[in-house]
């Protein structure tokens, strides 16, 4: 796994991005600490399903309503 400090990634953007390409992983430090990694984008294997919950998440009847004390946290008021 290569490190390469910020202002080196700015200026070798693309030569990283070919390096990611070919499956090496690039960490991007400052101040000499780990900040960021460069990987391979992966997609999900299989596509996402719209509506893969459905009824298996329930909203209460009080979903709407704002309990006081978070209410009083914000600083409103219920009239």
């Amino acid at each position: 796994m290569a490190i390469t400090n910020i202002s080196q990634a700015k200026t070798q953007l693309s030569a990283l991005v070919e390096r990611v390409l070919q499956g090496e992983e690039i960490v991007i430090g400052k101040a000499g600490k780990p900040v960021a990694k460069l990987v391979p984008f992966e997609r999900l294997a299989t596509p996402r399903r719209p509506g893969a919950l459905a009824g298996q998440i329930v909203m209460t009847d009080d979903f709407d309503e704002l309990p006081e004390d978070l209410a009083g946290a914000f600083g409103i008021k219920e009239a």
